[in-house]
């Protein structure tokens, strides 16, 4: 046996030699000659420093950590990671919508991939402007609000302060409780190009982005898991459990207080925020249309009565809060919510009247304002601005136009954007001019900023070219203060930072969401402990669950109600249309018979599938197929099935805060496949490629599956709450008069005397292999009446629907016994009819007793939903009930 080796016996576990090279590529240097060179004039936030002509050297140190810890594999997967972002928002809906674009109006949340880098220095200087700002505006307010020595003594200008729109008059003396005007305040920032933070802008009235900030939070930490712990990025959980005990230590409530988000609603361009935070934060998501205001108090309006609310903390801009005393025409606002405030009875985040510390105009006049209220000067510098107001102000810049930024004195209604006068043409800048020159105060003139570029990821146009490539981005920075209700501020660590999407940012100075820019998250370094703060709640105790409920708004219970019944009348729709273009099909070879087309007929324009003035099958079956199948494509018509999906969507829309994602996306697919493939149809048939009435089947065949998957989800994917209750009450309200109509057309058409007609009434309550399976082929009117009037175990038959509509909708009014009882008594019982009678027909060979109670059916239906509606969405009974004080 040979010797074993020096190498063998000091090692006696040999390995096989790597076939890795011995080192491995460095992250920072890949993203360093990956990075395109800055813009000269502004700020390199990769390399920390100016931009050169260059973007070569080494990267600034919290960069070249970030990338370390990323390391090279990282940076080899930024495509597959950059779609996995992408992904992400699609499968949460993140949606910001600008409506002022018709072409795309509803736009997925457009988040770049790589964060906005602070570090821990440079934020301890932000962080102690910010708050200090924030106090300086809170107490800027108290004062304009109350003594008004800033204006006596000239330190704002009345006609910029008391000429502004948002300064109400209604607020004149009111103290909030506490004395605290502003609860959240966000201040626009933005790095110069010799690497300071300056203040842009603020935003006082109802600041977004705090939703938007926790979404790209969430999604981009997962993507650089090992940067984020090695970077100690500084969690926000503490920053809003602050606001949230800030706000109830102001309330007169204390601990016990309900806090709710006031939404203008779901055509909001930010709505996806409002309903993210309110889940994230727990609070009710309420539209005006849910509160009431009953002797100074505020009430939530729910389907167990009203509830007392102790903290609004609002999204609606000031002038539409109160119709009352501020915007007559305003529907976004609560009635009498001003008199509440004032009585002390309600928080309201922010107070109104904060909207005019926003105007640009005021940036020139807050240094001296600090010195009169704080006896501090600012530590954060703003753009410098001109108010074009001041007469010697305009007289003097007025030659100089082209070197500003013009923005609106008073931003919001029919003000323009803020535009660079120098990117206009010659024209258009004079027309700028003489606008300024005739209303001089309507306008603020800004020094050009030019913000810091942040890097952001670029996959290559070209496979040959690598990876993909850095390139500078200008970026805006929003930074949030949150009040403690005690005085105090706590500037929450990070912000919402919005990055260009062109390297020319002429267009839009300030980075707006409206005109095209994305957004990033912001990560901050901290030097110290990570902060664990969660804003879990504490445990529940067994006392605490005794007797809880989960709270349905009035609104939502009205959408759920009618989420049900749309549902259940899509369904219905579809199923009409598809066996009467079947039957119009069949009447080619089989001859449908003449009670089936008068039938159908009748039933086609009581539910809206044809027009009033459209000749019945009889008398033009082309001209009345044409005017069906053209019909169902009509959004516009009240009962088509384009409009019932469409209000289907509608409904669901308003319920983003209950509804499952797979249950929206759903909703949201069925309404766009239907138009998609039902326009593409009529397409071929308008160039005579195809005959409509075949395809159009397939169309709605596919829209039936669509359905039945929304059925699946609201049957078995739904908690069974007062919410689902009211959900399942409208659909069987629908059903009962869809299905007992139905029934007594066909008797008064006499189909069941007719092969084709039998099979139509199988149809259209959707139980022919039921039929079939029980009674095989017998066609008599006893077991068909028994199947779809009596039978309990189907579905579809009266008695099942009536009974559990019964059912149903006592347990959802139990808070109203004697209301409840007297209504579901005058509801029918048709398993208590008797079989021997309706069955019979009388000497005239009609089914008189059957065509009665099926009457009564439908009317018996329709007269419970509108009882529904009055006792349990409006609350305007005689005597108004608070379950919660």
């Amino acid at each position: 046996m040979p010797p074993m080796s020096d190498a063998l016996l000091s090692d006696p576990f040999p390995r096989q030699p790597s076939l890795l090279p011995d080192e491995a590529p460095d992250a920072a240097a890949l993203a360093a000659a990956a990075a395109s060179p800055g813009s000269a004039g502004h700020y390199d936030e990769l390399h920390g420093r100016p931009a050169s002509a260059s973007a070569t050297g080494e990267l600034a140190p919290l960069w070249a950590r970030f990338w370390q810890a990323t390391g090279a594999a990282g940076w080899q997967d930024l495509a597959a990671r950059a779609q996995r972002v992408q992904r992400r928002v699609q499968e949460d809906g993140a949606t910001y919508n600008v409506y002022a674009d018709p072409n795309n109006p509803t736009r997925a949340w457009p988040l770049e991939l790589m964060p906005v880098l602070v570090g821990a220095g440079e934020w301890a200087h932000i962080e102690a402007g910010v708050a200090q700002r924030a106090r300086l505006l809170d107490a800027a307010l108290a004062d304009v609000y109350g003594p008004r020595h800033l204006l006596d003594e000239g330190l704002l200008p009345p006609s910029l302060v008391l000429g502004h729109p948002q300064c109400l008059r209604a607020m004149h003396g009111v103290v909030p409780p506490g004395g605290v005007h502003l609860h959240i305040a966000a201040f626009d920032l933005a790095r110069g190009p010799e690497g300071g933070w300056r203040v842009l802008g603020q935003r006082t009235q109802a600041p977004s982005g705090l939703g938007y900030l926790l979404e790209n939070r969430l999604i981009i930490a997962q993507q650089f898991p090992e940067a984020f712990r090695a970077l100690n990025v500084q969690r926000v959980a503490a920053a809003f459990q602050t606001l949230l005990q800030g706000l109830l230590r102001l309330s007169p409530a204390g601990e016990r207080s309900r806090v709710v988000l006031l939404t203008p609603g779901p055509h909001n361009e930010t709505y996806f925020e409002q309903v993210f935070l309110a889940r994230y934060l727990g609070l009710t998501l309420v539209e005006s249309g849910d509160l009431t205001v009953r002797a100074n108090r505020l009430f939530l309006k729910t389907l167990h009565g009203l509830e007392s609310v102790h903290v609004l903390l609002r999204r609606v801009d000031d002038e539409y809060l109160d119709p009352l005393e501020l915007r007559a025409d305003s529907t976004l606002g609560v009635p009498g919510l001003l008199q509440a405030l004032r009585a002390g009875e309600v928080v309201v985040a922010n107070a109104p009247g904060a909207g005019w510390l926003e105007s640009p105009g005021l940036a020139a006049f807050w240094p001296g304002v600090a010195e009169r209220l704080l006896g501090e000067q600012l530590l954060l510098p703003a753009a410098t601005s001109w108010w074009c107001g001041e007469e010697a102000v305009w007289a003097r810049l007025a030659p100089e136009l082209a070197e500003y930024v013009v923005a609106p004195t008073f931003p919001g209604g029919g003000a323009e954007p803020a535009q660079v006068a120098a990117a206009l043409p010659p024209a258009a800048r004079a027309a700028l001019r003489a606008r300024i020159d005739a209303d001089p105060a309507a306008y603020t003139l800004q020094s050009r900023v030019r913000p810091s570029e942040t890097p952001v990821w670029r996959p290559r146009t070209s496979a040959m070219a690598g990876e993909g490539a850095l390139e500078p981005r200008a970026v805006v920075l929003r930074v949030f203060a949150l009040a403690d209700g005690a005085g105090g501020w706590r500037v929450l660590p990070g912000g919402l930072a919005r990055v260009a999407q062109r390297r020319d940012g002429q267009h839009d100075p300030w980075l707006s969401m409206q005109r095209g820019s994305a957004s990033a998250d912001t990560w901050v370094q901290t030097e110290g402990e990570v902060d664990t703060t969660s804003l879990l709640p504490r445990p529940l105790t067994p006392a605490d669950l005794q007797g809880w409920h989960r709270t349905v708004t009035s609104r939502s219970a009205e959408n759920l109600f009618w989420l049900g019944r749309y549902t259940e009348r899509a369904e219905n729709s579809v199923r009409l249309a598809r066996l009467t273009l079947e039957a119009l099909t069949g009447s080619f070879t089989h001859g449908a018979s003449p009670p089936v087309l008068r039938a159908l007929d009748a039933l086609a324009r009581r539910h809206g599938l044809v027009g009033p003035g459209v000749p019945g099958p009889e008398h033009g079956l082309r001209v009345f197929e044409r005017a069906l199948v053209h019909a169902l494509g009509d959004a516009d018509g009240s009962m088509s099935v384009a409009f019932n999906l469409r209000a289907l969507r509608g409904c669901a829309q308003a319920l983003r805060e209950r509804l499952s994602q797979e249950h929206w996306k759903l909703i949201h697919e069925v309404g766009d496949h239907f138009q998609q493939h039902y326009t593409q149809v009529m397409q071929a048939s308008a160039a005579g490629r195809i005959e409509p009435l075949a395809d159009a089947l397939g169309v709605l065949g596919r829209v039936t599956t669509h359905l039945a998957a929304i059925t699946g989800a609201q049957t078995d994917r739904m908690t069974r709450d007062d919410g689902w209750r009211l959900l399942s009450v409208g659909r069987q309200i629908e059903r009962l008069d869809f299905l007992a109509h139905a029934l007594a057309t066909g008797f008064e058409h006499g189909l069941p005397q007719r092969d084709d007609g039998f099979a139509l009434l199988l149809g259209l309550f959707d139980s022919t292999i039921t039929y079939r399976a029980q009674f095989q082929a017998r066609r008599e009117v006893p077991p068909l009446l028994h199947l779809l009037v009596f039978d309990t175990d189907n579905p579809r038959a009266l008695a099942w629907v009536a009974r559990t509509l019964h059912d149903r909708f006592l347990k959802l009014a139990r808070h109203e016994p004697l209301w409840a009882h007297g209504q579901a008594a005058q509801l029918p019982r048709p398993e208590r009819w008797p079989l021997e009678v309706v069955a019979m027909p009388n000497p005239q060979g009609e089914h008189a007793a059957l065509l009665a109670a099926l009457h009564d059916c439908s009317a018996q239906a329709l007269a419970l939903s509108d009882a529904i509606g009055r006792q349990l969405f409006s609350h305007v009974g005689a005597v108004d009930r608070a379950v919660w004080q």
